[in-house]
């Protein structure tokens, strides 16, 4: 009697386990259902936390890139930063990049972007918001392309509020891989590439992230209202390398700046990853961006993507390793190698540029003519365009070391080349003997340039307490603002 007892009781246990379990599989199988079948969201539904209800996994760790959120000073770190980029706004604030969650927080808080006191003041134009949010694409769509890069940064103030997310990459009525900015598939077809319409789903999971992660500039176009826009747009009409767009840089005589010591017609790269990233052996054997940066991810019987976009060194069992068949230590030890070879010609090649800067300023100063010169700035010029294509390009060394390394070389090489010609010009004048400043603090090197720092910091911590306030109202009241979605974020800068 009592064996039956425990017979039935063992019995029923099974039972109440296989019950379970499959009720859970089921429940599995129908949340995969619901994640495999498209939600209708709203076409241009910008605010990210709207997808929550429908793609928890996705959004949950989507916002696990709020936790990238260190704030780490280059131009403290590399003071000749401030020199390099005299007379441009990259010299008055300048840090790593941080997790997609803070891409308008940061936005805001930069320097670079100043303090305007309503929409059509300040430095920047409205094309600097054009990565930043799923909310220009919408705006895009709305207005056309034309009138949104017509005028200033401050012109969106209120309607460009939700930073990276859904939108930027997904069609939300069938949630489709889809670029949402028209200028890739311009400068694809302008380099001979796939354009879009053509492109794989494979080829699509780095599409999306190309669209922003590459090197463009604002061209100035006609906006057919009398007025001028500043247009990103892809220099790839030459090709797709460093050579190719310095090349096409050069035929149309085109310049970010103008040097604030040196006086050289300067180009300032932007972050040329998908470029590199094509010379390696990872674009070359067609891994995507996503198949390393945002890796499947199971739980339970639900397979998704990882939305939380950062280092993959971070989750090598779903990344890294999934294709190499090494060891993890080995692995990092090839990778930590690379980057010191990478970060060893990039402090020399920026040491060598800041010094031609400044021995060019001298140069002027003593009487040099243009004709003398314009060989020194063409070098100069060169050296920090490759100097900062390879820079720029942030994992460069990971995604292509042996361009990287290259790049590096010949920027290096184009900086010696600029200060013997200007050793010579300076002898010729009577400055033999000059030696340019030492830069070792940002503090140090902002004065060197007369950067009036503590005004640009004062002016926007007005430009907080006032404009942005009333910004973030006024979005909340056209509906494309949830201040709950950015509460508890710290307002971390590098000036605070």
């Amino acid at each position: 009697m009592k064996k039956f007892k425990v017979l039935l009781a063992v019995s029923l246990l099974a039972i109440g386990c296989l019950t379970a379990l499959i009720a859970s599989i089921n429940e599995k199988k129908e949340e995969q259902k619901i994640i495999n079948s498209v939600p209708q969201v709203e076409r241009w539904q910008t605010k990210n936390e709207e997808f929550k209800k429908f793609y928890p996994r996705q959004y949950d760790s989507w916002k696990k890139t709020k936790e990238s959120d260190d704030i780490d000073d280059m131009l403290k770190e590399y003071p000749e930063l401030v020199v390099l980029w005299a007379g441009y706004g990259f010299a008055k604030d300048y840090n790593a990049p941080r997790g997609h969650f803070y891409a308008i927080e940061d936005n805001r808080n930069t320097l670079r972007t100043g303090a305007p006191v309503d929409g059509k003041t300040g430095p920047m134009p409205t094309a600097c918001w054009t990565c930043k949010s799923p909310d220009v694409p919408r705006i895009m769509n709305e207005q056309g392309d034309l009138e949104y890069f017509t005028g200033k940064w401050a012109k969106y103030g209120s309607d460009i509020i939700n930073p990276i997310g859904c939108v930027d990459c997904h069609n939300p009525k069938t949630m489709e891989l889809q670029v949402n900015r028209k200028y890739l598939d311009d400068g694809l077809k302008a380099a001979g590439l796939t354009p879009l319409a053509d492109a794989t789903h494979q080829e699509m999971r780095t599409m999306v992230c190309a669209q922003c992660h590459v090197e463009y500039y604002f061209k100035k176009t006609d906006n057919g209202k009398g007025g001028k826009a500043a247009v990103v747009t892809l220099p790839w009409a030459e090709g797709t390398t460093v050579d190719d767009m310095e090349r096409y840089y050069d035929n149309i005589d085109f310049k970010d700046w103008t040097h604030k010591i040196s006086k050289t017609p300067m180009l300032k790269t932007q972050h040329p990853g998908y470029e590199m990233y094509l010379t390696g052996a990872h674009g070359k054997n067609n891994v995507s961006c996503a198949d390393c940066h945002m890796p499947y991810k199971r739980e339970g019987g639900v397979k998704y993507t990882d939305h939380n976009i950062g280092n993959p060194l971070e989750n090598m069992e779903n990344t890294c390793m999934t294709c190499h068949r090494v060891s993890e230590k080995s692995l990092l030890a090839t990778i930590a190698e690379k980057k010191k070879r990478k970060t060893e010609l990039h402090k020399k090649s920026m040491v060598q540029i800041a010094a031609a800067h400044l021995e060019a300023g001298k140069a002027w100063e003593v009487g040099a003519t243009e004709a003398e010169m314009a060989p020194v700035l063409k070098d100069i010029r060169h050296a920090q365009w490759r100097w900062d294509y390879a820079v720029a390009s942030h994992p460069a060394f990971f995604h292509a070391p042996e361009e990287t390394l290259r790049v590096l070389g010949t920027a290096l090489e184009k900086a010696g080349n600029a200060r013997i010609k200007l050793a010579k010009i300076l002898a010729k004048y009577g400055a033999a003997d000059y030696v340019a400043p030492s830069i070792d603090s940002k503090e140090k090197a902002q004065e060197i340039i007369g950067l009036p720092f503590d005004k640009l910091v004062e002016d926007k911590k007005k430009f907080k307490n006032g404009l942005l306030i009333e910004w973030k109202k006024e979005a909340e009241k056209k509906g494309v603002y949830n201040p709950e979605s950015t509460k508890g974020v710290e307002d971390k800068t590098s000036y605070n």
